[in-house]
């Protein structure tokens, strides 16, 4: 038998390529992983661990470009802009301000909250019945508000939102926030508590996933960076690496924000762009919060582990480019300090950036391409990979296999975009 050979080869090894590669080996076949790092050495490593069905809501909503084109004059904005000239973020640009609607938003977010709520669920079940550690806690996630204008806006464009999409969401006033959580400064306004979220350590997640795809016999190639692909009519029948040539029956495409550029050589045009977002984490504070929670105002994730404290967020559209802005770890270190006691932990233990896959209607691409007979893809999960990662990976899987979806597929369907 051929070695080199798999019933399914799955490119990328973050946490969407190694839920589809677990799922895809519950179902009996032989899958072998293609990753350029080690598993999760992506946006799966440094984000903020929270699992998140209370993040059903998009960025495109009337209103958001003006911010984004604002920020350009401020490097150290939540969401920024760099001003370069780049033709595909431009494409991009135009593309998610023509879905910046309160019908586009709606829609959006009804597909972000199906595929969120059965993955959150999923997680669960997973970390329990595979027994992975990975510092999986079911408490919530809390959004504290200093601003009674933000928190307005909020209740009108993110709590009822999650009213009508069934999502948990409880309004607090804040004394309640203040009570709830002793780690945050006087001066809360309100809050809104998700009773339904989670958090993990997403690093530890990952490192877990890849032991359970080992254990189950798939392979895991690292430093496996894809140079080349070989193909016969609508068919791929080969994969050239820096460690190898691989052939499969089957790929699934799930490369982050590096899809685009591998989607090149395959003629496929992937309407997405990197999102870099950046963290800092730190060993735990004497007063750490006790719960994951977002200041809305200055747009920090916090998330606290027993190992590990980590701020978290940021947006920043500068396509390829690598590297820290320090300003944005400033800002990151400014609004932490606006909002808790405590708003670093007693030792610096990593300063991240990464890039996320942005898709232009900011709704995950999964399921078979309509270029390539045995393609699949699994990509563009935004900020959400991590939360959406399970369903992502039992959907592909129930596509593959022929078997009835646990969800709609149709509004992740690569089809929309001609893919």
């Amino acid at each position: 038998m051929n070695s080199s050979r798999s019933d399914i080869l799955i490119l990328g090894g973050g946490v969407i390529g190694l839920s589809c590669a677990l799922h895809l080996l519950k179902g009996g076949a032989r899958v072998r992983v293609l990753e350029q790092g080690t598993p999760g050495c992506g946006s799966s490593h440094g984000n903020c661990g929270t699992i998140t069905p209370s993040h059903a809501a998009p960025l495109c909503m009337p209103g958001t470009l003006g911010v984004a084109l604002r920020s350009m004059l401020q490097a150290d904005a939540p969401l920024y802009l760099n001003p370069r000239l780049d033709s595909a973020r431009l494409r991009w640009l135009l593309g998610f301000a023509r879905r910046c609607t309160w019908r586009d938003f709606e829609h959006a977010a009804r597909a972000r909250a199906a595929i969120l709520q059965r993955s959150r669920g999923l997680i669960a079940d997973l970390v329990r019945d595979d027994r992975l550690d990975c510092e999986f806690v079911e408490e919530g996630l809390l959004y504290v508000y200093r601003s009674a204008a933000q928190m307005a806006d909020d209740e009108h464009h993110h709590a009822q939102l999650l009213d009508r999409m069934g999502v948990p969401v409880q309004r607090l006033r804040g004394a309640e926030v203040e009570a709830l959580e002793p780690a945050l400064k006087p001066g809360v306004q309100g809050g809104l508590f998700h009773p339904d979220d989670a958090r993990l350590r997403p690093d530890r997640y990952a490192a877990e996933l890849a032991r359970r795809v080992s254990e189950l016999g798939g392979v895991i190639e690292t430093g496996a960076k894809i140079e080349h692909f070989a193909t016969d009519g609508k068919r791929i029948v080969g994969v050239t690496t820096s460690r190898g040539d691989f052939t499969g029956d089957r790929v699934v495409l799930a490369l982050g924000a590096w899809s685009p550029l591998l989607g090149k050589r395959l003629g496929l045009r992937l309407p997405m762009q990197p999102g870099k977002g950046y963290s800092l984490t730190y060993t735990r504070p004497q007063q750490a919060p006790r719960y994951a929670m977002v200041l809305r105002e200055a747009k920090v994730c916090i998330t606290t582990w027993d190992s590990g404290f980590r701020l978290g967020s940021t947006m920043e559209f500068s396509g390829y480019s690598e590297g820290l802005n320090r300003k944005r770890m400033d800002a990151l270190r400014r609004g932490a300090a606006e909002g808790l006691h405590e708003p670093e932990g007693p030792q610096l233990q990593e300063e991240w950036w990464g890039w996320r896959p942005m898709s232009v209607d900011e709704i995950p691409i999964i399921g078979p391409s309509v270029r390539w007979s045995n393609l699949h893809l699994a990509t563009g999960h935004g900020m959400l990979g991590v939360s959406m990662s399970a369903a992502t990976g039992e959907l592909v899987a129930a596509q593959i296999y022929g078997a009835a979806p646990a969800i709609d597929p149709a509004p992740y369907a690569p089809a929309r975009f001609g893919l």
